[in-house]
């Protein structure tokens, strides 16, 4: 059986006895590495009604899977990659808002009462998620059943980060940033090594390129990063979650997130 049968497999139920979602400590789920969190939580019934509709699709870096008020046809759930939600100023400035990996879903919007994107959504990490088109996975919500406890639940996750995203943007130093959004990175990845250039993460930051070569090179004379040829590799974990500004630890105990690779 491929992988990616495997992972359209219904996994374990997390949902009480009135159907609405438990969180869950993500290291208490019994679930693959690589499956998206919220297709995990569903119930065996549900998720059946939406297996035939789930595709399996490989993303590179760079994709852009919406334009800025572009018609959301399909939702992404991520398995392996993470996505960028990214503003876009008129000047051609642009900043990442958010993020999403295997914990949610790309799309929220269309479910909200909007058909388009407020923002670009731009695949960072590359590597599988599981598309359908936008208006089933609406239907599936509207029963309110599970799939709507979840998304309510992650849509309320998503804005802790945003908004606490934007308070990090203006308080803290280049280097508290770029320590915080390596290691949401890291979170939602199945390695340390991250195919990071210094142009990506300039742009992700909302920051000059040189204040981003700058707080690398901090990071790395600390031992706590490594950079090679568009690679960063994150050497020292803890070292890096005390170097971090209090953002990370508000954004990482809202989602209740570890390490992915913590559970291979």
């Amino acid at each position: 059986m491929s992988l990616w049968s495997l992972l359209l497999l219904p996994s374990a139920v997390f949902i009480t006895g009135d159907h609405h979602a438990r969180r869950l400590p993500i290291s208490e789920q019994p679930r693959p590495p690589n499956e998206n969190r919220i297709l995990s939580a569903l119930p065996r019934e549900d998720y059946d009604r939406l297996a035939p509709h789930l595709k399996p699709v490989s993303m590179p870096r760079g994709e852009v899977l919406y334009h800025t008020g572009a018609h959301i046809e399909y939702v992404y759930f991520p398995v392996k990659s993470m996505i960028s939600l990214v503003s876009r100023m008129s000047d051609g400035a642009n900043v990442e808002v958010g993020v999403t990996g295997f914990e949610g879903m790309v799309g929220l919007p269309f479910l909200l009462g909007s058909e388009k994107s407020p923002h670009e959504c731009m695949v960072q990490i590359p590597d599988g998620a599981l598309r359908a088109r936008a208006d089933v996975i609406k239907s599936e919500f509207k029963r309110g059943g599970a799939l709507q406890d979840l998304l309510h639940r992650y849509t309320q996750s998503l804005l802790v980060m945003t908004s606490q995203a934007a308070a990090c943007n203006r308080a803290h130093s280049v280097g508290e940033r770029l320590a915080r959004w390596l290691l949401m990175t890291h979170d939602r990845c199945v390695s340390v090594d991250l195919p990071l250039t210094h142009e990506f993460l300039s742009m992700m930051l909302g920051t000059r390129r040189a204040g981003v070569t700058e707080a690398a090179i901090i990071l790395q004379a600390e031992g706590l990063i490594k950079y090679n040829r568009g690679h960063v590799t994150i050497e020292d974990r803890r070292g890096m979650e005390e170097f971090a500004c209090e953002c990370y630890g508000i954004i990482k105990a809202e989602f209740d997130l570890r390490p992915a690779e913590a559970f291979g």
